[in-house]
């Protein structure tokens, strides 16, 4: 049943990714008093994926397993109060309403469905950019008319007073498209306590625990660096932020669950893929370095005293691009002259397809996983990855994949391929701009009507500047130093933010932060990890929760889809730095 306490207002995820646990909407209707269900599904990547669905079937574009979740929860949801807020709309919010008002029709369930668009670009891109838009490209500083790119999908990121206005009307389900990832939490808590426009501090908090909750388990203990704290890897909790009227709030999970949440749990997924401490959302800026961390009981972490500033003037806009075709290969490389072996493998490769600039782009990576003096067949292996991108479907696909394997019998000893050569396949850009706000229109549908929503940088508020904690923080010295892992004492998340990457790093003691705060710097990070020295690299601060964050600008590219690391979205980068070895003072170990 929904919560008895009129202070608070518990907001549930059930999902942190398209292909996220099935079985978890369920659970978290059944586990426990919660007043809305939410989920988050819209990766950049997943508006490809919904792309793709599209085009082969106009009426899809949503995120399908979505509708398998409201098939179990729909009926309790309702008799116990529970609202339903996602942005599994995708590319179609309109049909999932309706789909989602066939499934209560047959289940003969009486419930008021809403629906939001206003944020797909694509029907209006030419006007836009007529009327002065460029959409430059926030990664690599191109204007998308100073390309041949055609955008597959463009949709703005909008806000949540969408979603408020449609709980307000008295929505039982309110479906979205591509809004922010917090503002399925925003919206509810807003519409729970009538906040304004302008209460910018509580909306900040809200935004602080929609941002915290939206990868589902992450905040619980999953892919947690201290992992031996987490008790039990069984069945890892999902959370539920228990919002308050001034948006501070406590994170927490039903009871009877594994995982943990701790004070560094929910550090880590504060610092996850975020840029600068100053959190942009089209209603509020959330300035994380403001906010207080409190363990208040087990699995309870409590986060108040966020402080909020006036949105930004433009709205992000995700642009997916087909770039073309792409095609990889790697192979193995097996005991001595490793070097050697991938130089005649590679040379007498391009010359079989005429040479690398006959592709747009070539990317050759010898990984040296192998040992000296091996004591079983798999330590002598190195890795030899070749990927290429080509305008040319076949080029990249067949006639790559032929000459590859033209080479197996005539090549270097020990020829053995990791993986099987393939036809290729098309891949996507991640093209992220910017876009004055003045042009979006957000439309709600509830209960036959229509009501436009402005965004709040088109009400003329008054300004409301950010706020920042003082800093004072005494040097450690460097003395009695001691080698050890870098993660031994440091705690780190990464992952990515469309072509660059982030870091987040943070301390579990004053004085090891102050060590952190005055040691680590860009310049030091580009040391303990030599890979990162073409890219820029940024440090931000924030010492209310002894963390830093950096960002590595360039790292992946044309974002997750079209890049060529092993590692696309940067989900290691923290944990191949916490396993360097560093010198630290014995007085913070």
């Amino acid at each position: 049943m929904a919560s008895s306490q009129p202070d608070i207002i518990r907001i549930a995820n059930c999902s942190g990714f398209y292909g996220d646990k099935l079985s978890a909407a369920k659970e978290m209707v059944e586990g426990g008093p919660i007043d809305v269900l939410t989920g988050d599904y819209l990766a950049e990547l997943t508006m490809s994926i919904l792309f793709a669905k599209k085009m082969k079937n106009p009426n899809e574009g949503y995120v399908g397993t979505f509708l398998k979740q409201m098939k179990d929860v729909l009926k309790p949801c309702m008799e116990k109060g529970i609202k339903i807020v996602s942005n599994a709309g995708g590319l179609n919010p309109k049909g999932m309403a309706e789909a989602i008002e066939e499934i209560a029709a047959e289940l003969g369930i009486k419930c008021t469905v809403a629906y939001i668009d206003g944020d797909n670009l694509i029907p209006r891109l030419k006007d836009l950019q007529a009327a002065g838009e460029d959409f430059t490209n926030i990664d690599t500083g191109k204007r998308l008319s100073d390309t041949t790119l055609m955008p597959a999908t463009a949709n703005a990121y909008l806000g949540g007073w969408g979603i408020k206005h449609a709980l307000d009307q008295g929505a039982d389900v309110v479906i979205a498209p591509r809004v922010t990832d917090a503002a399925v939490v925003m919206g509810p808590a807003a519409w729970k306590f009538g906040w304004k426009r302008d209460q910018f501090d509580a909306l900040a908090g809200a935004i602080a625990a929609g941002h915290l909750i939206e990868c589902g388990t992450q905040v619980c203990g999953g892919n947690y660096s201290f992992f031996e704290e987490v008790p039990s890897f069984q069945n890892v909790g999902y959370p539920i932020a228990e919002i308050e009227a001034d948006g501070s709030f406590t994170i927490c999970k039903h009871a009877g669950t594994g995982g943990l949440v701790s004070v560094g749990t929910v550090t880590a997924q504060l610092l996850y893929e975020i840029n600068d401490p100053a959190y942009k959302n089209p209603d509020v800026i959330s300035h994380f370095d403001t906010l207080s961390i409190d363990q208040v009981g087990p699995d309870r972490v409590r986060v108040s005293g966020c402080r909020g500033s006036n949105p930004p003037s433009s709205h992000k806009v995700c642009l997916n691009i087909m770039g073309g075709y792409r095609n990889n290969m790697e192979l193995l490389l097996t005991g001595l002259d490793i070097e050697k072996k991938a130089t005649i493998f590679t040379d007498e490769l391009f010359r079989l397809v005429g040479g690398e600039d006959k592709f747009d782009d070539v990317s050759v990576d010898l990984i040296r996983t192998d040992k000296e003096n091996p004591q079983r067949n798999e330590e002598a292996f190195a890795s030899l990855r070749i990927s290429v991108k080509s305008s040319d479907a076949k080029l990249a696909g067949r006639i790559f994949s032929a000459k590859i394997i033209e080479l197996a019998l005539a090549n270097y000893p020990g020829f053995s391929g990791r993986s099987a050569p393939g036809g290729g396949g098309p891949f996507v850009i991640h093209w992220p701009a910017l876009l004055d706000s003045k042009h979006i229109t957000e439309n709600v549908y509830v209960k036959g009507q229509t009501a436009t929503i402005k965004p709040t940088n088109q009400l003329e508020l008054d300004v409301v500047a950010a706020q920042k904690l003082p800093v004072n923080i005494a040097e450690i010295p460097n003395t009695h130093m001691e080698d050890i892992s870098f993660g031994r004492v440091f705690g780190t998340r990464s992952g990515d933010k469309g072509g660059a990457a982030n870091i987040g790093v943070w301390a579990k003691t004053d004085e090891a932060y102050a060590w952190l705060y005055h040691n680590l710097d860009a310049a030091r990070l580009t040391e303990l990890m030599p890979d990162i020295a073409p890219y820029e690299v940024k440090r931000f601060d924030l010492p209310n929760i002894r963390a830093v964050n950096f960002m590595i600008y360039g790292i992946l590219g044309e974002g997750v889809a079209a890049n060529d690391r092993i590692d696309g979205q940067a989900k290691t980068m923290g944990e191949y730095l916490r396993a360097k070895t560093v010198k630290l003072p014995a007085a913070i170990l």
